[in-house]
């Protein structure tokens, strides 16, 4: 199976990938309203968490200066993110990624707004290098919400997915098992439970 093309989702390269989407149909009157609330859903990424039940990841926004934000995210922000088991240890059991982009797309019949993070160093340290994430630098994760006049679509698009080795041995080692997780459809399964916790209306 090779990955989707998706305007705005980084090129496939190497290492894995994935493909994660909830697709829920509407009457046509109901779209724009049902839309802005899975846009405030979207945008309150501290929240995440809430629409996919405790054995999901939790995510805390970031400003550029590590200070924590109560607010929609702006390219440059960053997410901690705290996933179930041992966390980095240089960054305090955590795994961090920054916004690089937040993409809006709209025309007469459809609207799509998406959001690319990529692993990153820990913001509150600075002086370290490190990519603090269990993936390298170059994987990438967009998040994305569509709607056209019949449907909204939510997804995760991961690209590029492979082990964070420039870590310490402990480290390495829970990089490689956390990244084989994911690309084996672990990881999948958890953004499968976000992207359907968006549609939930329930």
């Amino acid at each position: 199976m090779k990955p989707k093309q998706i305007k705005g989702v980084p090129q496939q390269k190497s290492g894995g990938f994935h493909d994660t989407e909830s697709r829920k149909q509407f009457a046509a009157p109901l779209i724009p309203l049902k839309f802005e609330i899975v846009k405030k859903r979207f945008f309150s990424i501290n929240k995440w968490k809430s629409y996919c039940g405790d054995a999901f990841a939790a995510f805390k926004l970031y400003d550029s200066n590590a200070i924590p934000a109560e607010r929609e995210p702006l390219k440059g922000d960053f997410i901690r993110i705290n996933i179930p088991g041992p966390g980095e240890t240089e960054a305090k059991g955590y795994d961090w990624v920054e916004i690089t982009e937040i993409c809006y797309y709209e025309d007469t019949i459809s609207e799509s707004i998406m959001i690319t993070c990529r692993p990153s160093q820990d913001p509150k340290n600075k002086n370290n290098a490190h990519i603090a994430h269990f993936y390298s630098l170059k994987a990438t994760s967009t998040f994305m919400i569509q709607r056209d006049s019949t449907h909204i679509k939510t997804a995760v698009y991961g690209r590029n997915e492979s082990p964070n080795f420039n870590a310490r041995l402990f480290d390495i080692i829970r990089n490689m098992m956390v990244a084989a997780g994911g690309m084996i459809g672990i990881a999948k399964i958890q953004w499968q439970q976000l992207t359907d916790g968006f549609l939930d209306f329930e």
